[in-house]
This record gives C-alpha cells, sequence and structure tokens, in this order.
C-alpha cells in the first residue's frame, strides 16, 4: 500500500507501494511530472489517482461477477439485492450511525465500512432506475 519510504535509489526520499502484485519487494512510485516528488505528490489529484491505481481495489457490488469482492461481500450482496429499496436505505442510514460511534477491532470497523459502501452501491443501483 503506498506509504513507504526509502532513501537512495533516485533521490530522496523514494516512495514505493506494496500490494498482491508487487508482493513484499514493492515497487517504487513513477512520478508523472517534472516536479518535485513532495510537490507531485502533495497534489490531491495526483496523490488520489496513485492510490487508487496501486492501492487495494474494493468490492464491485454491481458488476455481475463481483469483481474483487471476498466471499463473506458476496454473501451480504446477495442478500441484500434481495431486499427492497427502502430496506437498503435504512440499513445504510443504520450501519452509518452504527459507523460513527463504533469502537471495537480493526477488524470489525472495516467491515463495516465494507458494508456501507456495497450498500450505496446498491442503493445508487436503484437511484439510476
Amino acid at each position: 500500500m503506498p506509504g513507504y519510504f526509502e532513501s537512495g535509489k533516485g533521490g530522496w526520499p523514494t516512495v514505493r507501494y506494496f500490494n498482491a502484485d508487487t508482493g513484499y519487494n514493492g515497487a517504487p512510485y513513477q512520478q508523472k511530472t517534472s516536479q518535485a516528488m513532495c510537490d507531485e505528490l502533495g497534489d490531491p489529484t495526483y496523490m488520489r489517482a496513485y492510490v487508487e491505481d496501486k492501492g487495494p481495489k474494493p468490492c464491485d457490488a454491481l458488476a455481475a461477477d463481483l469483481t474483487n469482492c471476498s466471499d463473506k461481500q458476496k454473501t451480504f450482496v446477495a442478500a441484500w439485492k434481495a431486499k427492497t429499496p427502502t430496506q437498503r436505505i435504512a440499513e445504510l442510514a443504520r450501519l452509518e450511525k452504527i459507523g460513527q460511534t463504533l469502537v471495537a477491532t480493526a477488524e470489525i470497523v472495516k467491515w463495516n465500512k465494507q458494508r456501507v459502501s456495497i450498500l450505496k452501491q446498491l442503493v445508487s443501483l436503484h437511484d439510476e432506475l
């Protein structure tokens, strides 16, 4: 994941990212402009693009094959696709409210955020109809 700094190798700092594609060795950030790296990645546009490109891909609840979804997420998607739009909206509101005050393990917080993301996608599907 973006955020590791290493001295040497092309100047300091060298930003490396780690994901499933790079493995434990990671890979260096490739600059997109002639700006200093700190200026380039200080620009929210470049930083967002970097994180979205190299970071983990979110579960796509609207994809036919549920791209990048874990088995747990797939089960959640199937259950909530069967519900009415009103039920989805109510559950989304409930989970967002819980997320504001949730004090739990990192795993539980992460699962709550994943469910919120999935429900937002399913609610947006209804909004487009």
